[in-house]
C-alpha cells in the first residue's frame, strides 16, 4: 500500500467478495465482481456531496468488475498504485475500446458497459460525477449548451501535463477532505476545488469537446453551422428565428434543422435557448445577490415566462437560477 486516502471516512474493510460488491454498489454503481475469495483484502473509503463522490479503493487481489452503462453519472478511476486495465463495449455487447495495463486511468461514461481488471497491488482514487454536474460545468466553460454524452476516450494518460495536473488536484482534494478543519468544514471552498477538478478532468480526457476547450474548434466538423454558431453566440440577446439563421448559413430552414440534428443533436431554437441559458448562468455567477434579480437577468436574455424559464434552467444546470445567484 503506497498511501491510503480518506481514512477519516471509512466505508468497509472486508475479505468477503459479497460485502465488497455490496459496498461499492452502495457508493458507486451496480456491477459484477469476480476475484479470488481467499486473497481478497478490500478497503473502501468515500465521501459524497451533491455533485461529486470521491473514494479510495483497493482489493488486495486480482479482480474484475463489469459495470453496465452508468446512465446518470461519469466515473473516473485514477491509479495511484499498481495497475488496472479496462475494455469497453456498446449496448450491443461488441467491444469498442480497451486500455493497456499502463494507461493510468479509466473513464466510465453513461452509455457503455465497462470492465475493469485490477492487479493485486492496484489502488485507485475514484470520482463519481453526476452527468448533470459535469455537462453543465462543460457548458459553462464553452459558453454554449452541451446536448449529448461527453464521449471520453476509455483511457486517461496520467503521464501528460494535463494528466498529472488532474491526479494532483484529486489527491489534494482527498487530502483536504481528510484533514481536520480542511475542505470538509468549508462547503464553499470544497465546491470551488471540485469545480477545478472537473475542469482538469475535461482538459485531461480526450472527447468531442476537447478542441473547443483548447480553442481549436474544428470548423470543418461544424461545416455550414460554423457561422451560425458564431452568430448565435454574438447575438444571443437579439431576436433569432430559424429563418434568420438559415439565411446566415445560406441554406433552407429544413436543411438547417437537419444540420443541427446531425451535428449538435438539437434543433436550432433549442440550441439558441441553451446559449441564452448559459449567458444567464454566467451573469448570475458573476452577480451580487444583494443587487441582481434573477427576473431582470432572465428578461435581458429573452426569458419572460419565469416559471418556464426556471424549469428550463434547472433541466440544463441541475439547480434553480436563484441557487446559482447565491453562490
Amino acid at each position: 500500500m503506497v498511501q491510503e486516502f480518506l481514512t477519516s471516512v471509512p466505508v468497509v474493510h472486508t475479505r468477503s467478495l459479497e460485502e465488497a460488491r455490496a459496498a461499492v454498489e452502495r457508493v458507486y454503481l451496480p456491477h459484477r465482481l469476480e476475484g479470488r475469495r481467499e486473497e481478497l483484502d478490500m478497503r473502501l473509503n468515500a465521501t459524497s456531496d451533491r455533485t461529486l463522490t470521491l473514494g479510495y479503493l483497493t482489493y488486495g487481489a486480482e479482480t474484475s468488475l463489469r459495470m453496465p452503462p452508468t446512465e446518470s453519472c461519469y466515473h473516473v478511476n485514477l491509479d495511484v498504485a499498481g495497475r488496472t486495465w479496462a475494455d469497453r463495449s456498446g449496448r450491443g455487447g461488441a467491444s469498442t475500446a480497451h486500455t493497456t495495463p499502463r494507461a493510468g486511468g479509466t473513464v466510465l461514461t453513461p452509455d457503455v458497459t465497462t470492465t475493469v481488471h485490477w492487479s493485486t497491488d492496484a489502488e485507485q482514487l475514484i470520482l463519481k460525477v453526476s452527468r448533470v454536474g459535469l455537462e453543465s460545468h462543460l457548458s459553462d466553460l464553452l459558453g454554449r449548451p452541451v446536448g449529448d454524452v461527453v464521449g471520453f476516450d476509455l483511457g486517461l494518460d496520467l503521464t501528460t501535463d494535463a494528466g498529472r495536473s488532474l491526479l494532483r488536484s484529486v489527491e489534494f482534494l482527498a487530502s483536504e477532505l481528510d484533514r481536520p478543519g480542511g475542505l470538509a468544514a468549508s462547503p464553499l471552498a470544497r465546491a470551488q476545488l471540485e469545480s477545478y477538478v472537473l475542469t482538469q478532468l475535461l482538459l485531461a480526457g480526450r472527447h468531442q469537446y476537447s478542441d473547443a476547450l483548447a480553442g481549436r474548434e474544428d470548423r470543418t466538423r461544424l461545416g455550414r453551422l460554423a457561422p451560425v454558431v458564431a452568430y448565435v453566440d454574438e447575438n444571443a440577446d437579439a431576436e433569432l428565428t430559424p429563418e434568420l439563421l438559415a439565411r446566415v448559413a445560406c441554406v433552407s430552414v429544413r436543411t438547417l434543422h437537419g444540420a443541427f440534428a446531425d451535428q449538435l443533436g438539437v434543433s436550432p431554437m433549442a440550441y439558441v435557448r441553451g446559449v441564452r441559458l448559459a449567458k444567464v448562468r454566467a451573469e448570475l455567477l458573476a452577480g451580487d445577490p444583494e443587487r441582481v434579480r434573477v427576473t431582470d437577468v432572465a428578461s435581458r436574455w429573452g426569458f419572460f415566462h419565469q416559471s418556464r424559464f426556471a424549469q428550463q434552467y434547472r433541466d440544463q444546470f441541475g439547480e434553480l437560477p436563484s441557487a446559482t445567484l447565491q453562490r
